[in-house]
């Protein structure tokens, strides 16, 4: 059983790379060799199986992975613990809540295509998270594969320090195997599925090549690795391999260098000495460094010990509707849980008793009795939201949050059959627990229920979902692209609000000014408070930030929140009997507006950063599109006959561009979208947005009367 294996010995890894690189081809490979499954099939196989790791049907027909997906294996006395990631950017959240909990990952990319646009926000997520990878070059059999080029682009595009522990033998067609230059042996993958590693000596048309990585190779960890490195200045020729592993495993932990290997997971070369280097080069538990904020201690930050003995932490990164109930994937950091055991939500300080816990190996289950500190388990009938943060009660600590991206479309969703609305709102409220990117809100207005998210394919997706698991077909609207509001200027404003009706009346007079937040601010609202003299009693204040605060979710443009500034009250006046709270939110609320109105109030459009990848002889058409669609081209080049643009688009114009684009290059060409950045709109499509906006309003003013 897999919970025998050491603290040492454990490896929590996940795999996380662009869309279509391989990565669960990979994990196919890896859960075949530990023996975790008996035959391979592939993705998109003929068989019409699918890979184990796409357990939802959607992700078989589609040839996507939608959820990230655990699973644990036994490489000889190490246990490891597997997530693979969706490489869509449209479940982003997927892989940024995988790497939230784990220690190591493996970055994978394709040998032909190199550090895409995912890669690239992948890549962010885990330096975000600290999180030491190891780069695996994979397709090395396919035509135009460039392991130098690939290794190259990782130093240039991600900043990496990337060291090349292993050289191919051959490329494309003719790629035959591996040589490790730790150990300067060759190594080919025989057998029908590669299973049987032989060991040869270096080819001898090889051997002056591989005699120059290796010490380019050393020089690498040298740099990196102090030890290393005194023994490479005093005495290079007497370095062991067992020296260059221990360095190779301290720089990685240390995020200073990034191995760098190579292989075909298709075809089935390379994955065994991965597996190894996972092992040998990334942290287990106890090397990896877990911060908690201790409440009872102003949040201060305390370190986490991968220790069973001490008390209870662990964080529900994940969600999920199983068959018996709410099933919470749960990544241990300290102590350990048993069955039967009482832990506390953070949150809400309920106790809630632990009645079952398994090891999830995709979709199947087995059953465990206890899990200590490094494992990730799933637990059974436990009611929690994703991120919330368990202890047995002993001590108060909650785990950092995860960083959630904005939601940037919507649309409005209505059940077929009117019958089936209650399963509509079942199959709502789980998808917004389980992902914290997707969003339901009510538009009070129309009465409309509003889903947001990361994208098309995001909420096409849940939709899908609502038919096959909940029975219930949805009608859906025009896409709603998220817009902002924002001002221009300074504005001032100087309102009294006074209303007389018999008995105490209402009186408050705000006074201050409205003007824009620096373009890096964090925070897109602020109020500040310049009272002097008790203009304002104390006690009003609030209700003014309260009164301004509800003022910036609906501009007066185009009803879209109004982000990016900053509200500042100077002075004001109140009456003895006649003031109260209400009366100076709603004199914050109108002085906003009269504010708002003097400071040139502009729309704002989320700006998608696309990437296309085409063949060469489409450039022309697919660099016109994107200029149609009012895109900024960033950057083209071209390699192996492929042309790869990059450009900032505007979402709204982004609607049925992959139609356009198949039509436009015989269905060769491709492109993945992610948000990167509020941009203002054009003066004419302003003015149509507020047309529509206003004869919104008209209509719906007729409509109530």
């Amino acid at each position: 059983m897999a919970t025998s294996a050491t603290i040492e010995k454990i490896r929590n890894i996940g795999i996380s790379a662009h869309i279509d690189s391989g990565k669960t081809t990979l994990s196919e490979r890896i859960l075949f060799y530990t023996g975790k499954i008996h035959e391979i099939h592939e993705v998109r196989g003929k068989d019409g199986v699918g890979a184990i790791m796409d357990s939802m049907d959607l992700e078989r027909e589609k040839g996507i992975t939608i959820q990230s997906a655990a699973t644990y294996a036994l490489w000889g006395d190490y246990n490891i613990n597997l997530i693979d990631t969706p490489g869509h950017v449209d479940f982003t959240i997927e892989v940024e809540r995988a790497l939230r909990v784990l220690d190591g990952a493996i970055l994978v990319l394709c040998s032909v295509s190199g550090v895409q646009s995912q890669s690239i926000t992948v890549d962010r997520q885990m330096k975000r998270y600290k999180v030491p990878r190891i780069a695996f070059i994979n397709k090395m059999d396919r035509a135009g594969a460039n392991y130098d080029r690939v290794a190259l682009q990782l130093k240039e595009k991600l900043g990496h320090h990337a060291v090349r522990l292993q050289y191919p033998i051959g490329a494309e067609d003719r790629f035959q195997g591996l040589i490790d230059l730790l150990s300067m042996k060759a190594y080919y993958f025989d057998g029908e599925n590669g299973e049987n590693i032989r060991e040869e000596a270096i080819p001898a048309d090889m051997k002056d090549e591989a005699e120059l990585r290796r010490s380019e190779m050393i020089e690498g960890i040298a740099n990196v690795d102090d030890t290393l490195g005194e023994v490479f200045l005093t005495d290079p020729d007497t370095i062991t391999e067992k020296q260059l592993r221990e360095a190779v495993r301290r720089a990685t932990i240390a995020l200073k260098m990034t191995p760098v290997m190579c292989g075909s997971a298709y075809k089935n070369k390379g994955v065994q000495l991965l597996l190894d280097a996972v092992c040998s080069y990334l942290p287990s538990p106890k090397e990896a460094t877990n911060e908690a904020l201790d409440q009872k201690n102003n949040e201060a930050k305390v370190i986490l010990e991968s220790d069973p003995e001490k008390p209870f932490v662990g964080l529900a990164f994940k969600l999920e509707d199983g068959r018996y109930g709410q099933l919470t994937y749960m990544r241990i950091y300290q102590g350990r849980v048993t069955k039967g055991d009482f832990i506390v939500n953070q949150v809400n300080q309920k106790k809630v008793k632990v009645p079952r816990i398994v090891r999830m190996h995709s979709s199947q289950m087995n059953d465990v009795s206890e899990a200590t500190a490094g494992d990730i388990v799933a637990l059974f009938g436990i009611e929690c939201a994703s991120g919330d943060t368990f202890t047995d009660g002993s001590v108060n600590y909650t785990m950092t949050s995860m960083f959630v991206p904005d939601a940037v479309i919507s649309l409005a969703v209505e059940p077929k059959d009117r019958a089936k609305s209650t399963n509509f709102s079942k199959a709502l409220n789980r998808f917004n627990k389980e992902d914290p990117t997707f969003r339901v809100s009510r538009d009070e207005e129309s009465g409309q229920t509003i889903i947001r998210g990361m994208g098309e394919l995001h909420l096409e997706i849940y939709i899908e979902r609502m038919k096959r698991e909940y029975d219930c077909e949805v009608k859906a609207g025009k896409p709603q692209v998220a817009y902002r509001e924002t001002i221009s200027q300074k504005g001032e404003f100087a309102y009294t609000h006074k209303k007389q009706t018999g008995g105490s009346g209402q009186f408050a007079r705000v006074c201050g000014y409205v003007e824009p937040l620096p373009s890096d601010a964090v925070q897109q609202y602020e109020f500040v408070d310049d009272i002097v003299g008790g203009s304002i009693p104390r006690e009003f204040i609030p209700a003014c930030d309260k009164g301004f605060a509800e003022a910036v979710k609906k501009g007066s443009l185009i009803g879209f929140p109004v982000v990016g500034l900053r509200v500042v009250i100077n002075d004001g006046a109140f009456h003895a009997v006649d003031s109260s709270e209400n009366a100076f939110k709603t004199a914050a609320i109108m002085g906003f507006r009269e504010g708002y109105a003097s400071a040139k109030p502009i729309i704002l459009e989320p700006v998608m950063k696309v990437e296309v990848s085409a063949p060469e002889e489409f450039q022309g058409s697919v660099v016109g599109q994107l200029n149609q669609r009012r895109g900024t081209i960033l950057n083209t080049e071209t390699a192996e006959g492929y042309l790869t643009a990059v450009a900032e688009v505007p979402l709204n114009t982004m609607f049925g561009y992959s139609t356009d684009l198949r039509s436009a290059t015989q269905g060769k060409g491709e492109f993945t979208m992610e948000f990167a950045k509020y941009s203002q709109v054009p003066k004419n499509e302003a003015e149509a947005l507020m047309t529509t906006y206003r004869e919104k309003q008209a209509a719906d003013q007729a409509a109530r009367k």
